[in-house]
């Protein structure tokens, strides 16, 4: 993992001096909902992924790091707006924003932060900078939408749920990916770029899905099993309704649920019982080890993607970014 961390001691500092900089013109209201989301500890994975696609050829593009951070704007507006959704009392290991600051002033600062992020992409003055973001942000929130939709008529269909992930997850990493490779002026790295970053976001969202049935809180920062709790078909479970009978599924999905709620006010009917008891039989059906084999072959064609990516210490970081994904345990 050298050349990453190499990467990440060079570019973090300017990253995240970018982003302090810009959080502090936000008006009062807002400004320490996004503070304190930003400061969380997030990986920084986006604006590092559009930094090293816009050195493809190993050229310094104009200033990449406004572009880059505005992916990190974008990705913490959908994590506030997401949380709230959920009800999630956790988000990287610290109690999350709406239940420190309230729904209101959170709503807002995740608006506030799409609405930044936006601007700073238009002053590129590249039409399609402005699209493909527009286009990935579209995406994501259909993937969002169509999540909570599911919640109401349920099936363990595998590609409903790939269709999902692409959507609410990859095309965000996707899209960070190609403007970097746009600002490079190169365009022969733009299909590497599609390539690699939708195949990479894929692998990101299953190994987080594995994760939420496999780790701790303490290590993850997120309570374990929060997708079951809220009635959430991800591949684990996917892959333990296929092994069951059709009357298994049906009861178990009428357990994780209550029946004839809006999906916004759904809350799991589950004791904490059977709810442990669920997370062990998706650990023994070898679902979670399915769901990480899955990840792996999204890896493989994202690193098949960058065969066309000249030889450089950023091209090494991008091939050592795949290997965290499948590693990281949180």
């Amino acid at each position: 993992m050298r050349a990453l961390q190499c990467y990440l001691r060079q570019e973090l500092p300017p990253i995240n001096d970018f982003l302090a900089r810009e959080t502090e013109k936000l008006p009062p209201l807002v400004r320490d909902v996004a503070r304190y989301v930003l400061q969380a500890g997030g990986k920084r994975l986006r604006p590092l992924l559009t930094i090293l696609f816009s050195r493809g050829r190993g050229r310094v593009a104009k200033d990449v790091y406004p572009l880059a951070c505005a992916m990190e704007f974008f990705h913490s507006a959908t994590l506030l707006h997401d949380d709230i959704l959920d009800n999630s009392p956790l988000r990287r290991g610290q109690t999350t924003a709406h239940l420190v600051f309230g729904n209101t002033e959170t709503i807002l600062a995740g608006d506030v932060l799409l609405v930044l992020g936006n601007r700073l992409v238009v002053e590129y003055y590249d039409p399609r900078l402005s699209w493909l973001v527009a286009e990935a942000l579209m995406r994501t929130a259909t993937g969002e939408v169509q999540e909570l939709a599911w919640l109401n008529a349920p099936a363990p269909s595998q590609s409903h749920y790939l269709e999902i992930i692409t959507g609410k997850t990859a095309y965000l990493i996707q899209a960070a990916c190609h403007c970097g490779a746009i600002l490079s002026g190169d365009p022969t790295l733009e299909q590497s770029a599609l390539d690699y970053g939708l195949n990479l976001g894929i692998a990101f969202q299953l190994t987080d899905d594995a994760l939420d049935y496999e780790t701790n809180s303490e290590v993850a920062g997120k309570p374990v099993g929060g997708d079951l709790r809220e009635g959430k078909l991800t591949l684990p479970l996917i892959f333990y309704l296929e092994q069951i009978s059709e009357a298994k599924q049906k009861e178990l999905l009428s357990e994780i649920r209550r029946e004839g709620m809006p999906p916004l006010r759904q809350a799991s009917a589950l004791s904490e019982k059977r709810f442990t008891e669920i997370i062990a039989e998706v650990q023994r059906g070898g679902c979670v080890e399915r769901t990480r084999r899955r990840a792996a072959e999204y890896v493989h064609l994202a690193s098949e993607a960058l065969k066309n990516f000249p030889e450089s210490k950023e091209r090494e970081a991008l091939q050592e970014t795949l290997i965290y994904t499948l590693q990281r345990d949180k």
